[in-house]
């Protein structure tokens, strides 16, 4: 749950702040999949949703759903397939649609391991367009992406190779599916999508896990929960840093930044970029926000009790309240 955005909403600080999102692979599996219900609403009106997804159905229920909720931003479901280059290419479809993927179910390795099968194994195949993600924002119009999720069963870096341009020059943070072992035939695994990121100036922030045991084992560790084989990989840029992207280290970016990460639960990394703010812009009252600062730790009574003036961002932000 966001801690500092309410406040930002409240006094102003984002009515002129225009948050783009991408999700590749936007099918809606559960309320968790629904971006705007998860923190991002909180940009509206100024929030745009563009959602990718292969399946034409899962699409079209998808932009049903957006209009009987009469929502107060802008999203879509494109039915395209985002890929490296633009032409034809194989999709694989499995037996569950989530698992769908341009790589080849690999079902010697998936047979070793619990339900892992009768998710990702291979149903049948068909031949579809794909586009990529640079051309697709070149041809909308779409100058720059503040943040993009992509989640294409082994695809994803072929994904960030097609939108190189626009995810090097605009995107501020990701979530992207990872694989540590080889789900489908060739498809990259986590390592090589992690070089790809950290030259492009992002930083890991965190990983989920999922695990799997194996098919043929009766006995289970109370200790381990198998492999590991899969997750989600949370980057983000780090604007701070001497070597972060000179490109994209404006107050305005920054700003977004710190809203990104709120949204994403990682408050500590909002409150450094927003006490960053103040220091270096806050003679300019868009960026101070010494006063919301202390208002939100105003609100933890085991820090009221230790005394704020003792903290080390408070004695930092003091000059500008």
């Amino acid at each position: 749950m966001s801690i500092f955005l309410p406040t930002l909403k409240a006094s102003g600080h984002l009515d002129n702040l225009n948050m783009t999102l991408v999700n590749v692979g936007s099918r809606k599996i559960s309320q968790h999949d629904d971006y705007a219900t998860q923190g991002w609403g909180i940009f509206a009106p100024n929030l745009s949703i563009y959602g990718f997804d292969a399946d034409e159905d899962a699409c079209e229920i998808a932009n049903a759903d957006l209009a009987e909720r009469n929502i107060n931003w802008t999203e879509k479901h494109i039915p395209l397939g985002l890929a490296d280059t633009v032409g034809e290419k194989t999709l694989y479809v499995t037996k569950a649609p989530m698992c769908s993927s341009l790589y080849e179910p690999n079902e010697p390795f998936l047979n070793r391991f619990q339900a892992l099968a009768e998710l990702a194994g291979l149903d049948f195949s068909v031949e579809i367009e794909t586009t990529t993600l640079d051309d697709f924002c070149q041809e909308e119009g779409i100058a720059e992406i503040d943040f993009l999720q992509i989640d294409v069963q082994g695809a994803d870096l072929d994904v960030l190779k097609g939108g190189n341009n626009i995810v090097n020059k605009s995107v501020l943070g990701l979530q992207i599916e990872v694989e540590f072992s080889p789900l489908y035939y060739q498809q990259p695994l986590f390592a090589d999508i992690d070089i790809h990121l950290r030259n492009l100036g992002f930083t890991l922030f965190d990983l989920t896990k999922s695990y799997r045991y194996r098919n043929i084992s009766p006995i289970y560790s109370t200790l381990r929960q198998g492999q590991i084989l899969w997750g989600d990989a949370f980057y983000l840029q780090d604007l701070i840093a001497p070597t972060g992207k000179i490109s994209l280290k404006t107050p305005e970016k920054i700003l977004k930044l710190a809203c990104i990460s709120d949204v994403l639960n990682f408050s500590d990394y909002t409150l450094e970029l927003l006490a960053y703010l103040t220091c270096e812009y806050g003679q300019d009252e868009r960026y101070n926000f010494a006063n919301h600062i202390m208002e939100i730790l105003s609100q933890f009574p085991q820090l009221v009790e230790k005394g704020l003036d003792s903290l080390p961002v408070v004695a930092q932000i003091k000059p500008y309240l």
